[in-house]
Parts: C-alpha cells; structure tokens; sequence
C-alpha cells in the first residue's frame, strides 16, 4: 500500500505502469537462499542495485506472493547471481512456478557457510541480510556484501526488457 502525498498527482493504473516499466531495461540476476532446513531456494530478479559502497549494500526487490518469499524473508544470507546471455533458460526455469528450479543447476556453498551460488555465472554476491523494507506489494531486501567470487566469465549481460529475456535492447 502506498500514500499519496498531499497535492500529488493520483498514482498510475497497475496495468498502465507494467506497460512503461517494460520499457526500462534491466539487468537479471537470481537470487538464492537456503531455509531453515537447508533447501535451496531462488528465483529471478530484475530489481536489484546497489545502494552503497560503504558499506557496500544490494537491494532486491522480492514480491510478497513468490514462493521464495518465506525462506527470503528469514535468511541471515543470500547470494545475487548475476546472469549472462548464454543464461536465458536459466531465467526462464528460475521464474517459473512449479517446477525444480535447481534441477540439474549447478551450485556451490560458500566456504563457511551453506548459502548457495550459481557455479557459472559471470559473478555472485554473498550478502548477509541487514534490512527488510516493506513497500507496496513488495519487500526490498538490503544486503551487505561479505564475498563476491567471479568466474572469469565475461558475457555479455542478459536483460528483462518489455517482458522478455534480452542480450541487449
């Protein structure tokens, strides 16, 4: 839910808004956790950016209604995955409702800890949890970075532009 500040223009139509939004490209990324009895979770974001260098904080935008959210919204970590262009399956598989998303995905765990990467992926984000912002019909997930583990990858980036998954726009 939202409040119109006083004199403010009334806020945009749901629909109206997706149809602008599509618009602005984005970079994809899946995020991962695992719950309190060790499952893996993850799903695909396209919000996500940092928001300081000291200390150095990501934000993910998590909807309320993703099956992910429950194990999100109590991870002490998660990791931010960022996708490349050979990764558009990946996406898709990671964005779908009902299926294994991790099936036949390959994962690592950081050192000391069970939070799970993605093992190909141009590079990986561990961050511990530091806030969680309800906004909307949204939770905004603020993480501190703790580990970042590059693969050496250089892809070019894979991007969410009007509702599809690009190489670029």
């Amino acid at each position: 839910m939202s409040t119109q500040v006083k004199g403010s223009p009334q806020a945009m139509e749901s629909e109206e808004f997706r149809d602008a939004m599509s618009l602005l490209a984005a970079p994809l990324t899946i995020v991962t956790a695992r719950d309190a009895e060790g499952r893996p979770w993850g799903f695909t974001a396209s919000s996500v950016t940092s928001v300081s260098l000291e200390p150095p904080l990501l934000l993910v935008g998590m909807s309320r209604t993703s099956s992910c959210f429950p194990a999100l919204s109590e991870a002490d970590e998660f990791t931010v995955n960022v996708l490349g262009d050979g990764h558009r399956e990946l996406a898709r598989t990671f964005a779908s409702s009902g299926v294994d998303r991790f099936a036949g995905v390959s994962i690592g765990d950081w050192g000391d800890s069970k939070v799970p990467y993605l093992t190909d992926v141009s590079v990986a984000f561990r961050c511990s949890a530091s806030s969680r912002i309800p906004v909307g019909d949204h939770t905004l997930l603020v993480g501190e970075l703790t580990q970042m583990r590059g693969h050496g990858v250089t892809a070019s980036p894979l991007v969410w532009y009007r509702r599809d998954f690009r190489m670029s726009v």
